[in-house]
């Protein structure tokens, strides 16, 4: 029988094979150390020998792609993952026409990710390590000044420019930006791929929520320039992520990746039983580590496990945990997979 390396499995699973076991891993953000290249791999290399995770996904900072079109953020001030933004470059209807293709060599927030990516994969070898990255809308929506989320604000955007009247009033301009962040992201893509990266993790973010972009809209202004970002992965393994309520994992079945990550414990979410193509990474609500719940932590894994007990499965909690996640809690998901 063949060994079962963290490759190996990672890869099997998410082609849709059963592997010897399903894999685990979680993630949180580093806000003291997401600043440099240096300070994040080194971040997320302790991490991920510190718990042995099956796979690593790598958390910049939550801003990093609008900054690389143009946007300012105070990192001194924070609220939750959001430094404050300072600046945003869609001010006004007529400012879509600044958002253009940024050349990845020339764009210091991609390139301190691609020298970060560069030395975990230097220190983990052997791990799978997938890239978090956005989609089009998600970053246009950041750089209008507006959060992702329908129940949330950009922290420091007191107005930002509203994305609904922009679809009705210059729907062309919109396309045009959307069109250039997608190119600058399928660049940027073939730059991950060949620093090292096994996959990406693709956050279509709170986009997919009915209150803030009908079926219509979405596949209008989100679906075609996720797919030219999608398809500017040729050998890895792509996950999306959808996240928050209403998140509607299943309409993303047809899309060009091998797993979907959705909050199967966020209202008007399903739960793990949902039939899908793709393989599921999902399992544990992200809000339970801290606190001491550790046997809640284990009976959501039983529960994750046991659902998903034939199929291909990535135990994972349903979005990031809390930047202050106790030990205990981690340790607790990490040997759950063996329950």
């Amino acid at each position: 029988m063949t060994e079962w390396t963290k490759q190996k499995r990672f890869s099997a699973l998410l082609h849709g094979k059963i592997a010897d076991r399903p894999i685990v891993s979680g993630w949180h953000h580093f806000l003291e150390q997401e600043q440099t290249a240096e300070d994040l791999a080194t971040a997320t290399i302790s991490f991920a020998e510190k718990y042995d995770w099956d796979w690593i996904k790598i958390n910049p900072r939550a801003t990093y792609l609008a900054e690389a079109f143009g946007n300012r953020y105070d990192f001194t001030d924070y609220e939750w993952v959001f430094p404050r933004q300072v600046h945003a470059v869609v001010q006004q209807p007529e400012d879509l026409r600044l958002i253009k293709k940024v050349a990845v060599a020339e764009s210091l927030p991609l390139q301190e990710q691609l020298a970060a990516v560069k030395q975990i994969r230097a220190a983990l070898p052997e791990t799978p390590i997938v890239q978090t990255i956005f989609s089009p809308l998600t970053i246009l929506l950041f750089l209008t000044g507006n959060s992702s989320y329908v129940d949330q604000t950009m922290y420091g955007s007191d107005t930002p420019v509203a994305i609904k009247e922009l679809l009705n009033t210059d729907s062309s301009s919109v396309h045009q930006a959307l069109h250039e962040i997608a190119l600058t992201m399928a660049a940027y893509v073939k730059e991950l791929e060949a620093a090292g990266v096994d996959g990406l993790f693709y956050a279509v973010t709170g986009t997919a929520h009915p209150d803030l972009f009908d079926a219509a809209t979405f596949n209008e202004y989100s679906k075609p320039y996720d797919l030219i970002v999608l398809h500017a992965m040729e050998n890895g393994q792509r996950i999306l992520h959808t996240c928050g309520s209403y998140a509607q994992p299943k309409r993303f079945d047809d899309y060009p990746v091998e797993g979907i990550s959705w909050d199967t414990k966020a209202e008007g979410n399903p739960d793990l039983t949902l039939a899908l193509n793709k393989t599921k990474v999902a399992g544990i609500d992200h809000h339970i580590f801290t606190g001491n719940q550790e046997a809640t932590i284990t009976k959501q894994a039983k529960e994750a496990l046991q659902q998903t007990i034939d199929e291909p499965f990535l135990l994972v909690p349903n979005c990031a945990v809390s930047f202050n996640a106790s030990d205990e809690s981690l340790n607790t998901l990490r040997q759950s997979i063996y329950l």
